[in-house]
């Protein structure tokens, strides 16, 4: 426990000013008061807009952030009993034509000309909503947590439109008071607007943001101020039946069609003002996009992100509770195989400082695979300190539940698990100071030593520097049924160091150098691997950017290791392994409408072998209705005798055609030969209304050769969000 209590000691120390020091954008105020006439939301300036305060003047974040911004920006809020209203004017030169991907909801910041509004309703710059649009219309609208990351998985209702004249677009929207989750009575919130023009390659925002940090950073918002507290959104109860209706086939097995028709019903009840309660009965995910394939070279498991939204929405506080590659819960790991029967969420603030989330979710037994019934329960607190550090704790619990017929002693090989842990997360009022120290202890059957994770980390990031440190310890036997740990039995030290240079050239905004390095050890703290690497970015004011790197990696196998993943020979356990290799990286500028990007690397690999890797993505847009993407990929392995040449080719290209902000079609092809693989995934989707769909959705998975199918699968889908 002493790591843990020293981290947030050296944290506070380090930034005694900063910690708890008083907000940085609080003298950036918009006053919001009731519009004396009715709002129309068609994108002109009426009348009922005249009262309303405008928020202009605002501040470029990049290429530089030390000058107002050159595209002229205003904002206008104001509210009725049920609705907050905004209107964003986006000033352009004359006739220029805007930039954006497609009609695609929650679409590519990068890559579309957008405004943005983010809002932290409880002012504890922490979490907050955001919604936008880009020049054509697409929607944006996701949760903020972390301090200024945005979950895009969270699906609401709310209106909005965009309406285009010679020398500018107007973005306006009207948002439910029942869709935002604030405390009641509050008449403070934080407030921040964004503008992302890429013709001119600049992001602005309204109160200033360091260029180091995305505009959402919740750190510098700046304060909106009610001229009354905002209304009681009163009951708020949301019922969503779906109706389903599908067949697949199974080829490989040769038996005949199976058809679905199922039905099931996801509720959601504001339980307060901020806490809101989400059940699910039966529920359904065939409309989720498939994962997007990887040729997998690693010797441990891959991560692939959650994808339904149920386990996605509100769903931070446990989904993100630990590191990427030590994670108690991976909500993945639920209905993984095994229908889900039912599940429930109660999740939001309880006040400014208290924050919670609590999950329960049953699945069935299946017979075929003699799998038993399992319950998961994720519970986590979370308790603010200082400015914007919080301390927060989560137990994790999986246990079979078992018929009264399931007596085998197969049943009772796993019967439970569950994790335990406390978690620290270190945020100053600048953001120059960030950081995260964990402890968690699992609980297994006839397992109790050397089943503990202790971790932290601390990065400190100016203008100029960014340095950081990370160090891991993660025991034998330590055990996450319901979470993503690839990698057990090691300590892992990594310090790292950025550098970046401003320069005055009308061509080039920066240019930086890193040197990281990656160390693990075994329990008896011996070297058994290390990777360092260094690079140098150079970043264009058109957006472009070239990276060139270096890398050496020396390794000692613990564990006998195929270094194709392709069912070969084995590397013994305990042989070394050192090899440098080269790398570059290179992103087209955004602004045109063919943008492209590669990368390459050529080095050493495994038993004195060579790898070399080229990657490339094409892309090209028929804005806004039509955009079309090829990724490929080869990796290309030379060993000694068994494995001898090997190469490894991923291809997929991608159609996305947007006939509206509301009927959008998708088919993303994959072939993987390395997985011996090529599968076809298309979905049609119509929002008839906000945040009701209709889906068909067809998918195909064939042999590359000979050329014939696995299975096949298409699903009708029905939902609807009916608000009681």
């Amino acid at each position: 426990m002493s790591f843990f209590l020293r981290f947030i000691v050296i944290g506070l120390l380090f930034a005694p000013g900063n910690v708890w020091g008083q907000k940085k954008n609080s003298s950036f105020k918009y006053r919001i008061g009731k519009s004396p006439a009715p709002i129309q939301v068609d994108g002109k300036i009426d009348e009922a807009w005249s009262a309303a305060q405008t928020a202009t003047d605002f501040h470029m974040v990049l290429p530089m952030d030390t000058s107002r911004a050159f595209v002229r920006t205003e904002v206008k809020m104001t509210h009725d009993e049920n609705h907050l209203y905004i209107i964003a004017i986006c000033y352009t030169d004359q006739d220029q034509q805007f930039m954006v991907e497609s009609l695609k909801r929650d679409f590519n910041f990068g890559k579309n000309d957008n405004f943005l509004l983010f809002i932290d309703p409880f002012d504890d710059q922490i979490n907050g909503f955001t919604f936008g649009s880009n020049a054509a219309g697409a929607q944006w609208d996701g949760l903020l947590y972390d301090g200024g990351r945005a979950d895009l998985n969270w699906d609401n209702k709310w209106n909005s439109i965009v309406k285009s004249y010679p020398d500018k677009w107007i973005w306006e929207a009207s948002i439910p008071f029942k869709t935002i989750r604030y405390k009641k009575g509050i008449t403070t919130w934080g407030v921040n607007f964004s503008r992302l023009d890429i013709s001119k390659a600049e992001k602005s925002s309204w109160a200033p943001v360091p260029r180091q940090f995305p505009t959402a950073s919740l750190a510098y918002t700046g304060e909106l101020i009610w001229d009354q507290p905002p209304p009681h959104a009163g009951t708020n109860v949301s019922l969503i039946p779906f109706a389903l209706a599908g067949t697949s086939r199974n080829f490989e097995a040769k038996t005949p069609a199976k058809n679905r028709f199922e039905v099931g019903l996801d509720a959601k009840v504001a339980v307060t003002s901020s806490l809101n309660l989400d059940l699910t009965l039966n529920p359904d995910f065939s409309q989720v996009e498939v994962d997007r394939q990887v040729t997998n070279l690693d010797r441990f498991e891959l991560f692939f992100p959650e994808r339904r939204q149920f386990f996605i929405e509100n769903g931070d506080q446990v989904n993100n509770f630990g590191y990427s590659t030590i994670r108690p819960f991976f909500s993945r790991r639920i209905g993984l195989n095994t229908p889900i029967v039912a599940g429930a969420r109660l999740s939001g603030k309880i006040n400014k400082d208290w924050r919670m989330g609590f999950m329960n979710m049953q699945t069935e037994r299946v017979l075929n695979t003699q799998t038993a019934a399992q319950n998961y329960t994720v519970f986590a607190l979370q308790r603010r300190v200082f400015s914007r550090s919080n301390i927060g704790m989560i137990f994790v619990n999986r246990d079979q539940v078992l018929r009264s017929d399931e007596k085998d002693p197969k049943y009772f090989t796993n019967p439970y698990n569950r994790n335990i842990g406390l978690e620290y997360n270190l945020a100053s009022s600048n953001n120059h100071w960030t950081g995260k120290a964990i402890l968690l202890k699992s609980f297994s059957r006839n397992i109790s030593k050397e089943d503990w994770v202790h971790a932290a980390t601390l990065q400190y990031s100016t203008r100029k520097w960014q340095i950081s440190w990370q160090q891991e310890y993660v025991g034998r036997n330590y055990t996450a049924d319901v979470g993503f740990v690839p990698r057990k039995d090691y300590f892992r030290l990594s310090p790292g160091i950025t550098r970046l240079f401003f320069v005055k050239n009308p061509k080039i905004a920066s240019h930086s150098i890193k040197l990281e390095s990656f160390s693990f050890y075994d329990n008896q703290f011996r070297f058994t691997e290390n990777t360092t690497y260094m690079a140098y970015t150079l970043a264009m004011r058109d957006q472009s950017t070239f990276t060139q790197w270096v890398s050496s990696d020396n390794i000692r196998l613990l564990q006998p290791f195929d270094p194709t993943n392709f069912g070969k020979d084995t590397l013994a356990r305990g042989s070394r392994h050192q090899w440098n290799a080269i790398g570059t990286t290179y992103n087209s500028k955004p602004q045109q409408l063919f943008t492209y990007s590669f990368s390459a690397r050529l080095g050493g690999y495994y038993n004195n072998g060579k790898r070399t890797f080229i990657s490339a993505e094409l892309g090209y847009r028929y804005q806004p209705f039509v955009s079309l993407a090829i990724a490929a990929s080869m990796n290309h392995i030379s060993l000694p005798s068994p494995w001898n040449k090997t190469t490894f080719w991923l291809v997929g290209p991608r159609v996305e055609i947007t006939f509206t902000d509301k009927l959008f079609f998708t088919t993303f092809m994959q072939y993987n030969n390395q997985q011996k693989n090529f599968n076809i995934n298309s979905r049609l989707q119509w929002r008839y209304k906000p945040a009701s769909d209709l889906f068909i959705v067809y998918t195909d998975n064939y042999y590359p050769s000979p050329f014939n199918v696995k299975n096949r699968a298409v699903v009708l889908k029905f939902n609807y969000w009916w608000n009681l």
